[in-house]
């Protein structure tokens, strides 16, 4: 009885330290499953789905990011980092597909949402480290301006 014990403590601790590895994997798989899902919505010309599934990347950024500050002092260094480096992730996951999208509203002559879209980016994503995304949007602006722009010196 009492080796049945040990071993189901012995069993259920090696359990938990791989429960714990796994959050990292686990995390990751939601991430890519969501990512795939967005194209795939966007393949199938289903917009509201996709932009559901990037909000679902962001929110997982927001927990991940909520999480590490509840609870700073109780985790090692190492899985602070390694918990910032995947709601950066998340969060860069999210902005490379808000520009897709945004593009692809573009190519579908969407053009109020694509600049809607560019705006988002613009609006929630102010942080210097984003800066990249938000010049990409910048530009996006400006190309929907070009595109929209009437047309000049074609007057008899």
């Amino acid at each position: 009885m009492r080796r049945q014990v040990l071993l189901f403590v012995l069993v259920t601790c090696i359990s938990v330290i791989g429960c714990t590895r796994d959050v990292y994997q686990q995390r990751a798989d939601v991430m890519k499953s969501h990512v795939e899902a967005f194209y795939q919505d966007l393949r199938t010309d289903r917009v509201a789905a996709a932009t559901i599934e990037n909000e679902h990347i962001e929110s997982l950024a927001v927990q991940i990011e909520d999480g590490i500050l509840r609870r700073q002092n109780q985790l090692a260094a190492t899985d602070i980092d390694r918990d910032w480096m995947q709601a950066r992730a998340a969060r860069e996951a999210a902005l490379e597909n808000w520009l897709a999208l945004a593009k692809y509203l573009t190519l579908k002559r969407q053009y109020d949402q694509a600049r809607g879209t560019y705006q988002r980016i613009l609006s929630t994503y102010k942080d210097p480290r984003y800066h990249a995304y938000a010049e990409q949007a910048r530009a996006g602006l400006r190309d929907l301006d070009l595109i929209l722009a009437p047309a000049k010196g074609t007057g008899s």
